[in-house]
C-alpha cells in the first residue's frame, strides 16, 4: 500500500462557506411557511448534498417532495449562492489550503475533490482562488446519485483515478480523503480509504474518535510520516 492520491472535501474543507449555506436554507424554509430549526437543520444539512439535506429537511415537516419541485429549489439555491459568493471581495478559503498544497505537490502526490456541492460552485470557487489547476479533477453532488455518507463518490474518484494514470495502478487503500464531518468520513471509510479529519465544523475531539488522523489545520499533517504508515514503515515518535 502506498499513498498515491489525496481526496478533498469542499465545504467546511477548503472554503468556509458553512454560514452562507445554512442562511439560504433558512431562506427557503422560511418561503414555504416552515420556521428554520438552526441546530438540528444544521445536523441534517453538513455533509451532505443540498438535493438530500433539502429533501430530508421538507419530509420531516411535512411536505411532499416531487423530483421535479427539488430540483427547482435546489437550482434556486445554487444561483444564490453564486451572486453571494461574487459579491464577496475576499473568498473565505481556509488559510492553509494554497500550503497544504504546495506541501502535497511536492510530494508528487495527486490531487482530486470529491464533494457533494454543485459543481457549477465548486469550479466557481476554485478558479476564482486559482487552486483549480492543481486537482486532477471534480467529483461533484451532480455525479451522483446518493450523497455522502455513501461512498459512491469515492468509489467514483478511484475509477477516475484509474482511468487516468493505469500504470500507478491506484485503489481505494492508496488515498487519503481530507474531511471536516462525520458524514464525509464515514463515506470515504467505507469506501476503503483512511480519513484526515480538520476541526473546521465540530469540534476536534469529536472530529479525532472518528478519523484515522486529526489535526487542527492541514499544514500540522506530516506527509512523510503518514506516507510512511501507509508504506508500513515504522514511524519513529
Amino acid at each position: 500500500m502506498t499513498l498515491k492520491a489525496v481526496l478533498f472535501d469542499f465545504n467546511g474543507t477548503i472554503i468556509n462557506d458553512e454560514p452562507i449555506h445554512q442562511q439560504l436554507i433558512e431562506q427557503i424554509l422560511l418561503e414555504e411557511n416552515l420556521r428554520p430549526q438552526p441546530e438540528e437543520d444544521r445536523k441534517i444539512c453538513l455533509g451532505r448534498s443540498d438535493r438530500t439535506a433539502l429533501k430530508e429537511l421538507l419530509t420531516r415537516r411535512g411536505r411532499f417532495v416531487t423530483d421535479e419541485y427539488l430540483n427547482k429549489i435546489v437550482a434556486k439555491k445554487a444561483i444564490t449562492y453564486r451572486s453571494q459568493i461574487e459579491k464577496l471581495e475576499k473568498l473565505p478559503i481556509y488559510p492553509d489550503i494554497a500550503d497544504f498544497i504546495f506541501k502535497l505537490q511536492a510530494s508528487q502526490l495527486l490531487m482530486a475533490v470529491v464533494s457533494g456541492a454543485l459543481r457549477s460552485e465548486i469550479e466557481m470557487v476554485l478558479n476564482r482562488a486559482g487552486l483549480r489547476q492543481y486537482f486532477e479533477f471534480v467529483i461533484a453532488g451532480d455525479d451522483l446519485m446518493a450523497s455522502k455518507p455513501e461512498p459512491d463518490g469515492y468509489l467514483l474518484a478511484v475509477e477516475r483515478l484509474k482511468e487516468l494514470y493505469p500504470d500507478l495502478q491506484i485503489e481505494a487503500a492508496d488515498c487519503l480523503a481530507i474531511e471536516d464531518t462525520p458524514a464525509g468520513i464515514r463515506a470515504a471509510q467505507q469506501a476503503g480509504m483512511q480519513v484526515v479529519g480538520v476541526p473546521n465544523t465540530y469540534p476536534f475531539h469529536f472530529i479525532q474518535r472518528q478519523a484515522d488522523w486529526a489535526v487542527d489545520y492541514l499544514c500540522d499533517l506530516e506527509i512523510d510520516r503518514v506516507q510512511q504508515v501507509y508504506a508500513g514503515t515504522t514511524v519513529s515518535s
